[in-house]
């Protein structure tokens, strides 16, 4: 028996006060010898399996169906573990319906239960087929890690069916099959199996920034992001704009509108996120009436639309918004002299009478001269109207109950950046300066530079948001949060400026040029990249950065490898607009245990074709970087906490050995 004295004499010696707290909130998961030892030696044989397979996606833009096909192929990873059960014993037909059947399980059976003559064959073998293929996907995780991703309903069918079959359960496994068919449950179990093996085959989906803007449906990717079973994202500057809007910064809300007008997508505004826009038409139809608005018809509209009415009223809308976000930022931007966007202040410097404006000491003619909405002796000054619009807008931002809990989601499951795995992910770009060293920016009176500016922009950006209901608390935070979209040192944009009235009024490239930061320039230097790792605390040797936002000129030539290895941009296009400028339609790095490979995706039809004609995304995959042996759980960021977990249990053995803390179970 421990005495008192002598109780108090070990734990002194031994355990600090708050290890003892630890230990005893512990005890209360494992209360006994026997489950902290269970678990241990769970833990221990987890660090000895094969990583899981990542994968890491960038510039996604509202591109919903070519992502969500990516995800349910798996960037081609069904097809591959199709192939390796039935190279040679299934025909590409057969296996081309599998794959389709894998990735669209609800529409491809709609098609096959009309036209399969023997249905109840065609069950028999499928079923077989796709537990074969679930299998090979399984087999490197532990057998609970494949339970929990199990769906809920079959999950003790799936389980049994797993298992590989002998001649003793070969009569077993027949019978479980046919009863599934007999049950009438054939179509849900086949729903339920090629989920589960979709899912396997990501173990860690990766989002490297700008899920909305250009593309229609930013709000279904979100809602595949927000329902993934293991999700990280890197904000980019197209995401951060919305979470700047949402936060109910108006000049972040006229942004949002612009952008959604430009390419044609209010729809996703009015209809996805309930925001009205009424009062925004009726504003624009008052005020621009009779204008063209030629320069802000939306882009890849076809001829035979242009004189249509709705892109005729979409044309003034997004004349007027645009009007009014510069009118907004202005605000922000004379209040912040410090943020040096004073060259933004651009309404200024016309001359309304000649309809010209100087910038660089030019004197350029204006491609639109038509402003009803502003004041040559106060043009900054919003009207009344303007001004009421304004707060109409961001009040619909503010309670639009979807896009809130989407911006919730980018908080909770995103930052500025991630450290994983000895890989170091971001979106934009880490502000060098002329001389290529971290570049200091002020922020709260404060220098920050490299991992410690981005920290800073991630913890304003929280600040920022969770005060939206009382704006005064945290002004500057929101006035920095705005300043993340567009401005010259933030580090997910990454230019000197966004020329927006350049590209809108003036037919001038020179004007129009958005110069890059330094970054841009010594990213392909492999001692800068390595400088950076170095930075934000990960070995230079073993290390790489994952980057987005600028999309790669395959085309041209560009390799989306660079600085010797050291870095992948891998932007490759997956919006459709930049298809033409890179050649593809986007990029998927994936780091399984043995390498990291590229995948090129060919861009995709369209979600029909696949399923009536069962056609996929062509992906060329490309290996970068092949390990001399194969990558377990313990070499990843999770075998490190499963370690200190290991020790904390060990700790807690010994705790329950010596008396220390009581078994709180017999």
């Amino acid at each position: 028996m421990v005495l008192d004295y002598e109780r108090e004499e070990l734990l002194k010696k031994d355990y600090s006060e708050d290890e003892l707290k630890y230990l005893n909130l512990l005890a209360e998961k494992f209360p006994t010898v026997q489950a902290a030892c269970t678990e241990i030696i769970n833990l221990e044989s987890i660090l000895n399996l094969p990583k899981g397979t990542e994968h890491f996606l960038t510039d996604i833009h509202g591109e919903y169906e070519t992502f969500s096909h990516v995800l349910r192929n798996a960037s081609g990873m069904v097809r591959k573990k199709i192939d390796a059960v039935y190279q040679y014993t299934l025909s590409e037909k057969t296996k081309n319906q599998l794959a389709t059947l894998i990735y669209y399980p609800e529409e491809k059976l709609e098609i096959i239960t009309k036209e399969e003559e023997d249905l109840e064959n065609w069950y028999a073998i499928t079923l077989r087929r796709l537990i074969a293929v679930a299998r090979v996907a399984a087999d490197k995780y532990t057998r609970s890690k494949v339970r929990k991703a199990m769906p809920v309903d079959f999950a003790y069918v799936i389980d049994e069916l797993l298992n590989e079959p002998n001649e003793k359960k070969e009569l077993y496994f027949d019978k479980i099959i046919q009863s599934i068919i007999d049950v009438d449950r054939a179509n849900h179990f086949i729903v339920a199996i090629s989920k589960f093996i979709q899912r396997l085959l990501i173990d860690r989906l990766h989002i490297i920034g700008d899920i909305f803007d250009r593309g229609p449906y930013a709000d279904k990717v979100m809602d595949l992001i927000e329902n993934h079973h293991s999700v990280d994202i890197q904000w980019g500057n197209h995401d951060i704009v919305w979470m700047a809007a949402a936060s109910g910064i108006r000049a972040s809300i006229a942004a949002v509108i612009r952008l959604s007008a430009r390419y044609n997508n209010l729809d996703t505004l009015e209809d996805a996120y309930g925001i009205n826009l009424m009062p925004l038409a009726t504003f624009a139809m008052k005020a621009y009436k009779g204008d063209p608005c030629e320069a802000f018809i939306p882009v890849n509209t076809p001829p035979e639309n242009i004189g249509s009415t709705h892109i005729k009223l979409t044309s003034r809308m997004h004349k007027a918004i645009a009007v009014l976000e510069m009118k907004l930022a202005a605000e922000i931007i004379k209040r912040n002299p410090k943020l040096g966007m004073d060259d933004r202040l651009l309404l200024d410097k016309v001359d309304y009478e000649k309809g010209t404006i100087v910038i660089g000491g030019r004197e350029l003619e204006l491609t639109d001269k038509l402003f009803p909405t502003i004041d040559p002796s106060d043009p900054f000054r919003l009207t009344e109207e303007e001004q009421e619009l304004a707060e109409k807008l961001r009040f619909s931002f503010l309670n639009s109950e979807k896009l809130q809990r989407h911006i919730k989601t980018l908080f909770s499951k995103g930052a500025t950046y991630l450290s994983y795995n000895s890989n170091l992910l971001y979106h934009g770009c880490i502000p060098l300066d002329e001389k290529g060293d971290f570049k200091g920016v002020e922020l709260n009176g404060k220098i920050y530079k490299g991992k410690a500016l981005c920290d800073q922009f991630d913890l304003i950006s929280r600040r920022a948001y969770f005060n939206r209901e009382h704006p005064e608390r945290m002004s500057k935070d929101r006035d920095y949060l705005w300043y993340l979209w567009s401005g010259a040192d933030s580090p997910l944009f990454g230019k000197k400026k966004m020329a927006t009235f350049e590209r809108y009024f003036l037919n001038d490239k020179e004007a129009q040029k958005e110069e890059s930061n330094m970054y841009y320039k010594l990213r392909d230097d492999k001692d800068t990249c390595c400088r950076i790792l170095e930075e934000f605390g990960l070995d230079p040797e073993s290390s790489h950065i994952v980057n987005g936002h600028v999309p790669v000129k395959v085309t041209k030539g560009e390799s989306p490898v660079k600085a010797e290895g050291k870095l992948f941009v891998i932007d490759g296009g997956m919006s459709k607009p930049y298809q033409k400028v890179t050649g593809i339609a986007g990029y998927t790095l994936m780091y399984d245990s043995y390498s990291l490979i590229l995948a090129e995706h060919k861009p995709f039809e369209s979600k029909r074709k696949a399923i009536e004609d069962e056609i996929d995304i062509v992906s060329t995959r490309n290996m970068i970087e092949h390990a001399t042996y194969r990558i377990s759980v313990g070499d990843t960021d999770i075998g490190n906490e499963l370690r200190k977990q290991i020790e904390g249990l060990n700790r807690l053995l010994e705790a329950y050995r010596k008396g220390i803390v009581k078994v709180k179970r017999a």
